[in-house]
């Protein structure tokens, strides 16, 4: 598994594995699902994309990366993740984390920040954990699940 910048003939299967995560309902606060067009000028409005890719070329997974917040806070950027349900328990979130962390200091930031981990995310938060993130509190009932009931978030940040 190689973790590498997108490239355009990568869109559609970026996308594929966004609206995937989005449509759980359970991770990603967006609620409208990417077409080709609209997964295009997303993934290009970021400050990086990475895609991980198997040994037959196939994406099983990427990450967005783009600051945070904007002029006195510029320099604090924040990810997202996403990996597709046949790839899931492969380690390659850690990977995608990691390489985050790696571009994201390349690019010049030098925090990195997650807003909105939900706290039954228990995968993720553990993998955060484990890397050095911290927990910055709870946001009580800060994310509206996919059937309607709400559930805390949890901020992280790690210094890059």
């Amino acid at each position: 598994m190689k973790i590498r910048k997108y490239r355009s003939e990568d869109i559609n299967r970026m996308t594929e594995i966004w609206n995937e995560v989005v449509n759980d309902g359970t991770a990603f606060p967006q609620e409208e699902m990417l077409n080709c067009e609209t997964g295009a000028e997303f993934f290009a409005s970021q400050s990086f994309c990475g895609v991980a890719e198997d040994e037959n070329g196939i994406i099983k997974g990427l990450y967005i990366l783009h600051p945070n917040n904007v002029g006195r806070c510029g320099h604090i950027c924040n990810a997202s993740y996403a990996v597709s349900s046949d790839s899931r328990g492969l380690h390659i979130g850690e990977k995608l984390v990691l390489d985050s962390m790696r571009a994201g200091k390349e690019l010049g930031f030098s925090v990195l920040q997650f807003n909105a981990v939900v706290e039954s995310n228990t995968h993720a938060r553990h993998l955060y954990e484990r890397i050095g993130f911290h927990q910055l509190g709870v946001i009580p009932n800060g994310f509206r699940m996919k059937d309607g009931h709400f559930e805390n978030i949890c901020p992280y940040y790690i210094e890059l």
